[in-house]
């Protein structure tokens, strides 16, 4: 669904990604993990659009992408949960989720399909994003891409300061996302969440890529993995 390859992107003059490739087929869910500066964050914009490569490409469900905008690539079917969520503070969730419906007509994804896969967001349809908890906006935020008809779904560390019982909520809709068919690409700064989730890993040092494999590789090289990802 999904291909990055050999990507160099860049913050001005300094580089951030060196040679960076990824690729996620459907309803797989890849992780990319990494200390905190590895680049992961900077690697989910440029597979959002949001960054743009100096040289490398872009695949999304077999089209390539010469030097796409946001929009482009939103509308080839990725949408990119950043970390900060960017829920509208003065609209209602009702209100929130009726933005992605502004440009992305309604399709396998409905209001209704969010509100069953968070209840509590169904709770709190008429609060405001502001009076949200985190962990109801991160419901949002994913809820509100969801409905932008998405063939990738990239967080950007969607359990990052949530209690247990939130983690566990987006974990079971995580999987649940996947099982439709969705192809999820979501970073975390430790190995934890993604072991339980994840069907590859890749492991990003310094811009590029340590290290990458399934669960089972993970297993074996497990010291390894660790020590990229130490701080």
């Amino acid at each position: 669904m999904l291909e990055l390859k050999t990507a160099n992107v860049f913050y001005d003059n300094s580089q951030a990604l060196y040679g960076f490739s990824l690729a996620a087929r459907m309803g797989e869910v890849v992780a990319l993990i990494g200390r905190n500066g590895a680049g992961k964050s900077t690697a989910l914009k440029a597979m959002a659009g949001w960054l743009r490569c100096r040289s490398g490409s872009l695949t999304v469900d077999g089209t390539q992408m010469d030097a796409p905008t946001p929009e482009e690539v939103n509308r080839a079917g990725v949408a990119l949960v950043p970390e900060d969520r960017q829920v509208f503070p003065t609209l209602t969730v009702d209100e929130n989720l009726r933005m992605a419906r502004v440009t992305h007509a309604p399709a396998r994804w409905r209001d209704g399909d969010v509100y069953d896969l968070f209840p509590r967001l169904a709770e709190r349809r008429t609060a405001s994003g502001a009076a949200l908890s985190g962990g109801e906006q991160q419901m949002l935020a994913i809820g509100r891409a969801l409905l932008c008809q998405p063939k990738v779904l990239l967080l950007d560390e969607p359990t990052e300061g949530l209690a247990p019982v939130v983690v566990n909520a987006l974990i079971e809709a995580i999987r649940a996302i996947s099982a439709e068919g969705v192809a999820i690409v979501f970073v975390e700064q430790n190995v934890r969440i993604p072991e339980l989730l994840a069907h590859r890993f890749y492991v990003l040092d310094s811009g590029r890529i340590g290290w990458e494999g399934d669960r089972a590789a993970l297993e074996r090289d497990r010291i390894i993995v660790e020590h990229l990802i130490s701080v």
